[in-house]
């Protein structure tokens, strides 16, 4: 994850640079439930609403979240599917944060009314995500299910009113580009304390959806009004949390933002973003699925390390016999391609390696979903550019 307005904050205000912290334990994404009552588009789980057969049950549960506590786990994303849809979720979730684990749930928001809305404000959760992919109509295509914008909206307003920390989840694609101005102005009015626009990742649904992908031109346009929005809001005086995930790539572009916009402070800038280390799957993020198999991120599903029944997940993370997992916890990774030879290496990690997976069967090659020109990352010229497909496969796309 990105945080993008810590760093435009540390332009505008610049303060002496954090020493160096490792967490002592991964932040832990769970799908608990695999059960949903959407069929979105880009989903990276593939859900559905049925029954999936071995899923936890409340002990082994907390059995883990135990483990979790011991491993000294910083944060647990509850997810799913629709987490909600699982019995026990909130005696799960009290149980999280009764051992002092920082508790996210991340959600689509239809669930959330009135008639649970106390229980979830009574659980204590540290955030509340909902998951936008537009406005109404854009959303209730991409969620395929007439409503669900009016819905989720409206598990926003509630969560504002008991006083739960609450944000938007935003999936940039070529269908809803367009409107991502308009989402801003939505955050503001409805006063939401987060905003998460993530790149699309080609995991589940998603990498059947991959052309949908905003592309380079269109990214680069997003990322550049996202910067300058946060910058407008920072200036004002309204600081709000706008992080961005799914492609690494955006550290170096704000570093080249800045030295457009703050070149005397372009330099400490880029001290912290190596300081951030760009993409942590298998390090600092890891995955627990509905089975209880671990895996190296949210979208490595194809990659099992273990499972939490037969082994403890601190046992499994700390297992050095993978050997994607030794890749992943190399610096500099094996990488290939352009991205072996990058300038921005130090910054980015390599970027997200499911790309290039899902592209050429090597996690090792370079990240299709990177938006830089070779001139800008420092690549030979003539060194052919690999792309998921071209500008003209896509349709609706102009540049």
């Amino acid at each position: 994850m990105f945080r993008v307005t810590r760093y435009i904050k540390s332009l505008l205000e610049p303060t002496p640079m954090p020493p160096t912290h490792k967490p002592p334990g991964p932040v832990v994404i769970w799908n608990l439930i695999r059960r949903c009552n959407l069929t979105c588009k880009h989903c990276y789980t593939v859900s559905a609403d049925v029954d999936f057969q071995g899923e936890l049950s409340t002990e082994e549960v907390f059995t883990v979240l135990d483990d979790l506590k011991r491993f000294r786990v910083p944060a647990l994303i509850l997810s799913g599917g629709e987490p909600l849809m699982r019995p026990d979720i909130f005696e799960i979730s009290r149980r999280a944060k009764e051992l002092g684990i920082y508790t996210g749930l991340s959600t689509n928001g239809t669930l959330i009314d009135e008639r649970n809305i106390v229980r979830i404000a009574e659980c204590g959760y540290d955030y509340v995500g909902i998951s936008i992919d537009g406005l109404e109509a854009t959303h209730d295509e991409f969620r395929r299910r007439q409503g669900a914008f009016r819905e989720s909206m409206h598990a926003v307003k509630l969560c504002k009113q008991h006083g739960i920390k609450v944000g938007l989840r935003f999936t940039l694609t070529q269908q809803n580009y367009a409107q991502l101005d308009a989402i801003l102005a939505l955050i503001d009015e409805h006063d939401v304390d987060k905003f998460y626009l993530s790149h699309l990742n080609y995991g589940g649904r998603g990498h059947r959806h991959r052309r949908q992908d905003a592309w380079y031109q269109m990214t680069r346009d997003a990322m550049t009004r996202l910067f300058d929005h946060c910058r407008a809001e920072l200036e004002r005086g309204v600081e709000r949390e706008y992080v961005t995930g799914n492609n690494d790539a955006d550290g170096p572009f704000l570093l080249r933002w800045a030295r457009e916009h703050f070149p005397d402070r372009a330099e400490a800038l880029e001290r912290r973003l190596v300081h951030w280390g760009g993409n942590a799957s298998g390090e600092h993020i890891a995955n627990i699925d509905n089975l209880g198999t671990v895996h190296p991120d949210t979208f490595w599903w194809d990659h099992d390390l273990g499972n939490v029944r037969h082994r403890p997940f601190s046992e499994i993370w700390r297992d050095t016999e993978d050997a994607l997992m030794q890749g992943f916890r190399q610096r500099p990774r094996p990488l290939k391609g352009r991205c072996a030879e990058c300038r921005y290496l130090a910054i980015c990690n390599g970027n997200t390696r499911v790309r290039a997976w899902k592209m050429t069967g090597d996690p090792w090659e370079e990240d299709p979903g990177c938006y830089f020109s070779n001139e800008e990352i420092g690549v030979a010229e003539g060194r052919q550019r690999r792309v998921a497909a071209p500008f003209d496969a896509i349709p609706g796309i102009e540049l």
